[in-house]
């Protein structure tokens, strides 16, 4: 009864991402006019996305370089939300920028978060085994298209309930609170989740591809 309730779509910030488009509509009716493409802004904020990671790696015990990550992951979040309706709803779309959107996406992660494992009193183990359960997530959910079934986004710690983790640490290192052993266990708890989340992106797909219910975060 249990791994059937896990089987089970889980809400995640991902759930609010329509209502956030709906805000990014004019930009990005306004970018597209000036002929910005889908693939430049989703190249763009992985380079961005280096930079970032690359400063907080290099000052790790510094406020200023903290508070960049939670600042870059919202700017990041729209930029997503962004190059995805430029290729929807302005006839962008191509092979390439299927191909960035899923690469672009986990190496500007790894860029992000690997550098707290250089921060005190963070584990640099925990924050690794994060950062490869959460690439092997995003798999999960691409190779569901691989198999006959769609891209895979169930929760309940996705690639936007990620970075709500990350960025309200940045935050908290920014304001100057020290990550202790609580943040430790709060990591272990993400990689839990995680875990779970590959479980059900898994077993989802597998039951769409059986006929059975295929309802998924939009």
């Amino acid at each position: 009864m249990l791994l059937r309730n896990w089987g089970k779509p889980t809400m995640t910030i991902y759930d609010l991402k329509p209502a956030f488009q709906n805000l990014l509509r004019p930009s990005c009716r306004a970018l597209a006019n000036t002929g910005v493409t889908a693939n430049q802004v989703t190249m763009l904020a992985l380079l961005v996305s280096f930079v970032v990671g690359a400063l907080f790696a290099l000052n790790p015990a510094t406020r200023w370089a903290a508070l960049l990550i939670p600042i870059w992951l919202f700017l990041r979040m729209a930029l997503n939300a962004i190059d995805g309706m430029l290729a929807r709803e302005h006839n962008m779309q191509s092979a390439l920028g299927g191909f960035l959107n899923e690469l672009s996406d986990v190496a500007a992660d790894a860029a992000l978060y690997l550098p707290f494992a250089l921060v005190a009193g963070v584990s640099p183990t925990l924050v690794i085994v994060i950062v490869i359960l959460s690439l092997l997530a995003e798999m999960a959910g691409v190779v569901s298209v691989q198999v006959g079934a769609s891209r895979r986004y169930d929760g309940p710690m996705g690639k936007s309930d990620r970075a709500f983790v990350f960025g309200l640490f940045g935050l908290l290192l920014g304001l100057g609170v020290d990550l202790g052993w609580w943040a430790n266990a709060a990591l272990l708890f993400v990689a839990l989740l995680i875990t779970l989340t590959i479980y059900n992106r898994v077993t989802r797909g597998l039951q769409e591809l059986a006929g059975g219910d295929d309802t998924q975060p939009n």
